[in-house]
């Protein structure tokens, strides 16, 4: 496609611009907050930290949607994420939703093994990820599905991530992919996110060139690596909400055409693709209940 190198340069302006003015208007606790409570007690650490250890993290959602009528910025934000267009048809994705679950078993595999571990030979992207240690090994196994167990028609998963937990969450029925549920709310935390992954990568670059290349790379997690997508109606309305163009999945052939465009123009596994690939597996080895080997991980992979 024609447009692929201008949405590396493009990205969600109006997510980053919230996540600034929330920034700004409600700053996570300082460093000197921190600083103060070096001089307590180990007992009375402890005491704090069963009440206070969640609450120091902030909810970017809950501040968001709790402040949103106090600023213009906010207010466009929360008024886009809520608002459903004409062109969502709720009746095509709650088929989505059900073929999803009737062949969950394989399409979480499918999503293991070839779209997230495969993903990882798209080099742009990788240099992102690895700058966020996302898939280090210490962290990796809070984001990454282990193992499905299939149950009478149903499946269930060996341990509870992060990533895995998004997906079900837009899954699980259509009222939690609609506005006020738990996947509309997650999706909007993920682009919350996203704002402040590229807002730090972006300045840490200011700071030295040579951490991360712009010109190279991209704008990290940019309009381009944001349409990694296969469910052309599900994708579309989650899209929307996580800040993704829509525009390229408004069809079956247009969803076709990006797809294939990444895999010609992006799909070009470096040595960073190698040690992300391979952590990935470190963290399936292993794991309960099946404690499937290192060879059989690898074999899932294969295409």
């Amino acid at each position: 496609m024609d447009d692929t190198a201008s949405m590396k340069m493009s990205y969600d302006k109006l997510g980053e611009a919230a996540y600034d003015r929330l920034n700004g208007l409600y700053p996570p606790p300082s460093e000197k907050q921190g600083m103060a409570q070096v001089s307590e007690d180990s007992e009375a650490k402890d005491r704090r930290s069963s009440t206070e250890g969640k609450s120091r993290k902030r909810d970017m959602f809950l501040l968001l949607r709790d402040h949103a009528h106090e600023d213009r910025v906010l207010s466009s934000l929360w008024t886009e994420v809520n608002t459903v267009p004409q062109w969502v048809c709720w009746d095509q994705i709650a088929r989505g939703q059900e073929v999803f679950y009737r062949y969950g078993g394989p399409a979480l595999t499918g999503l293991a093994f070839q779209s997230l571990l495969g993903g990882m030979g798209a080099t742009r992207v990788v240099e992102t990820l690895t700058r966020t240690g996302g898939f280090s090994t210490s962290v990796a196994r809070h984001r990454l599905l282990f193992v499905i167990v299939l149950t009478r028609g149903t499946f269930c998963l060996s341990f509870s991530s992060e990533t895995t937990q998004h997906i079900l969450q837009c899954t699980k029925d259509l009222y939690s992919i609609q506005p006020g549920g738990a996947g509309h709310a997650s999706s909007i935390r993920v682009r919350l996110l996203h704002a402040a992954v590229r807002r730090r990568i972006l300045r840490l670059a200011r700071n030295n060139p040579e951490y991360f290349s712009v010109d190279e790379y991209g704008v990290p997690i940019n309009d381009l690596d944001c349409c990694y997508a296969d469910l052309v109606e599900f994708s579309q309305a989650g899209d929307l909400v996580e800040g993704t163009p829509t525009e390229h999945f408004e069809t079956p052939a247009k969803a076709k055409a990006i797809m294939e465009s990444l895999l010609r123009d992006e799909i070009n596994p470096s040595a960073t693709s190698r040690i992300l690939a391979n952590n990935i597996l470190s963290c399936l080895e292993n794991q309960p209940p099946t404690f499937s080997s290192r060879s059989f991980l690898e074999a899932n992979c294969r295409v």
